[in-house]
């Protein structure tokens, strides 16, 4: 069995290789990261949710509604829905008589610019690339793990009661985009022309 040779008598260039290999391993930490962040006060879609479904219809005034976390003055990410919007807003799909809409949004319709509709964004969306770092920095693989959840909210109110509420989103997102370029760093020149060309 030939004996071993100790480590100091090793080339230099499979020193390199082995210490370069020991970098590279350790730097998934310096792959990009993000995070998108709507501010409001729930840490959930569900929070979110709970609180808007104790908002009762022809009921709850804008003062409980504050206190549930939705103030419609001070809120981040809210949108005030004009009343040019409100009809196709509240009424998406043409096909649906006016009688069988809901009748809250009925008398939102009606009312005019007396009914006004909110729509609130709450959420935090995270991306993280994940996989080699070699790969990933020279544009031949690139993966990208995205987690977080979405909440959307739609208030309409008239003279300080809540007429309609309904809500929507993501509750759990969790997917993942994978991307392959053969030609790695080349790729977006070979993209280039290869539009060009098509011309």
């Amino acid at each position: 069995m030939p004996e071993r040779l100790p480590c100091r008598v090793l080339p230099r260039a499979a020193l390199a290789a082995c210490a370069c290999s020991l970098c590279l391993a350790g730097c998934a930490g310096l792959l990009p990261r993000g995070q998108a962040v709507s501010a409001s006060g729930f840490d959930s879609f569900e929070a979110a949710a709970l609180a808007l479904e104790r908002v009762v219809p022809y009921e709850t005034g804008i003062d409980q509604l504050k206190a549930l976390g939705y103030d419609l003055e001070h809120s981040k990410n809210v949108t005030r829905i004009p009343y040019p919007r409100l009809t196709a807003r509240l009424s998406p799909d043409p096909g649906v008589p006016f009688e069988a809409l809901d009748r809250g949004i009925r008398d939102c319709i009606l009312a005019r610019e007396a009914c006004v509709a909110y729509e609130f964004h709450f959420g935090v969306v995270q991306r993280r690339r994940e996989g080699g770092f070699l790969l990933d920095f020279l544009n031949f693989r690139r993966v990208t793990r995205i987690a977080g959840w979405r909440f959307e909210g739609l208030v309409a109110v008239r003279d300080g009661t809540v007429l309609f509420r309904s809500h929507a989103g993501e509750p759990r997102i969790d997917r993942t985009e994978r991307q392959v370029n053969p030609l790695g760093p080349l790729q977006p020149a070979g993209e280039s022309v290869g539009s060009i060309i098509a011309r």
